[in-house]
């Protein structure tokens, strides 16, 4: 099992900046692939953003590309999310997740093996 917790969540302006992180613990971290799903109200959970156990390759929706940079930290077991320029649209809960073994240039939630409880992130116009 992995256990992984969110944090840095909160409300922010149009335009300005936040950084997420989650925290990994019960296996060994730097084996996982880890990503960032967004879900706003009403609708599905979708990809944001993925980092890989190899090599460091990441992998963006097409929507935060240019915005948003995932970085980890295996020594201290931690993945994060810099967001820039943040749009309303950007609002939503956000989670962490990971996969040990798929890899790719597109993530479904179905590919992802565990998954934190997510924090809130909202965008004011």
């Amino acid at each position: 099992q992995v256990q992984l917790v969110e944090s840095g969540g909160g409300s922010v302006q149009a335009g300005g900046s936040l950084r997420l992180s989650c925290a990994a613990s019960g296996r060994t971290f730097s084996n996982y692939n880890m990503g960032w799903f967004r879900q706003a109200p009403g609708k599905e959970r979708e990809f944001v953003a993925a980092i890989s156990s190899s090599d460091g390759s990441t992998v963006y929706a097409n929507s935060v590309k240019g915005r948003f940079t995932i970085s980890r930290d295996n020594a201290k077991n931690t993945v994060t999310l810099q967001m820039n320029s943040l749009k309303p649209e950007d609002t939503a809960i956000y989670y962490c997740a990971a996969n040990q073994f798929f890899w790719g240039t597109y993530f479904r939630p179905g590919d992802m093996d565990y998954w934190g409880k997510g924090t809130l992130v909202t965008v004011s116009s």
